[in-house]
């Protein structure tokens, strides 16, 4: 009986199989490593790491006392960006709108970063993207080590800070104005530069039509004027002489909550010392007679200090009975839900 054939299967050395068993071995810990580092990041999510390729929008402006520096610089001003860029070089945008706030409006910003101005990168990049406008909250020092640590926590999670270099205090805002618009045009090449309060209702989409306006000059001082009133205060007696030559019509400034330069006209103050023109005790009338002495064109628009929501206003608060909204944390909630403030069609202003 022929025996049954026999079936012989090759066996490899044990110093073949050792090579294989150790890459497999490898490949199981490596995707364990793998899964469970994700699953602890989901648990766990950590403000504190962003993306390599993330770039940061918060910077710190400083004003350089010796006479070089290896840092990125402009009649003193030296920038520290974080974000990887070339510091030399400034990124275009039709227009830089800076929102002066202070170390006593963090409520005031969280208000506006559930209104007009989105909290996360993602929201303000699209609204940037959309208008063509950059937006970043102005704010100077102190030297109150608390204040400052939370102002760094909030730098930190919301990335969407202008920093000066600058005491923050009232009576010096005509000082941390002018700082903005230095800073402001060593960051950006932009047409329009943009002064706002953090207490209004802004429409980014209807400023930013309003400012691509072609223009026969270009040198512009753009707000909601007023004229006249500040000859006749106590305060202003040294204008006299010049309201009696002039006329109180004559002198024409903006509103201090909301209004915008033209690039020639901000290089013009980027080029002056500070001490070339004199500062007053309020902000906006400093600008404004800066403005006479430059004789620049002033544009009156009243649609930007509107005292409520319509299909042309494009910054709404309570004028005149406050510069500003009189209960800004409470109003810009209470007019977001409005749609007629934030949904409301844009029509064309006869102004």
């Amino acid at each position: 009986m022929p025996s049954s054939p026999k079936f012989f299967h090759a066996r490899q050395p044990p110093s073949a199989l050792r090579p294989t068993v150790l890459l497999i071995g490898f490949c199981l810990l490596f995707g364990l490593s793998g899964f469970i580092f994700g699953l602890v990041s989901l648990l766990h999510p950590s403000h504190q790491y962003k993306c390599l390729t993330s770039k940061s929008r918060s910077v710190k402006v400083i004003w350089e006392t010796g006479s070089s520096s290896s840092s990125s610089s402009q009649n003193g001003l030296v920038l520290n960006v974080g974000d990887g860029n070339d510091n030399n070089k400034r990124k275009k945008v039709m227009g830089f709108v800076g929102i002066q706030t202070g170390f006593r409006s963090t409520g005031r910003r969280q208000s506006l970063r559930k209104t007009w101005m989105p909290s996360d990168a993602q929201g303000l990049q699209r609204v940037e993207e959309a208008t063509g406008l950059a937006f970043r909250f102005v704010i100077g020092k102190t030297k109150e080590k608390q204040k400052m640590a939370e102002l760094a926590k909030e730098v930190a999670e919301y990335d969407d800070f202008l920093l000066l270099d600058i005491e923050e205090e009232y009576s010096k805002l005509p000082y941390k104005t002018l700082a903005f618009f230095k800073a402001a045009y060593a960051l950006f090449d932009a047409d329009f530069y943009v002064k706002a309060d953090d207490d209004i209702y802004l429409r980014p989409d209807r400023l930013s039509l309003l400012l691509a306006k072609e223009r026969s000059h270009s040198q512009t001082y753009l707000g909601c004027m007023k004229k006249g009133p500040v000859f006749t205060d106590p305060k202003f007696k040294w204008y006299e002489p010049l309201s009696y030559l002039l006329g109180s019509e004559y002198f024409l400034h903006a509103y201090g909550p909301l209004y915008a330069l033209s690039a020639d006209v901000v290089a013009s103050l980027v080029a002056l010392r500070n001490n070339s023109f004199r500062m007053f005790s309020n902000e906006d009338v400093t600008i404004g007679v800066w403005m006479l002495a430059m004789n620049v064109n002033h544009e009156n628009n009243q649609a930007l200090c509107s005292p409520r929501c319509t299909s042309t206003s494009i910054a709404v608060w309570d004028i005149p009975k406050c510069s500003g909204l009189c209960n800004p944390e409470t109003k810009l909630l209470e007019l977001h839900q409005k749609d007629s403030c934030s949904k409301g069609p844009t029509l064309e202003s006869d102004d």
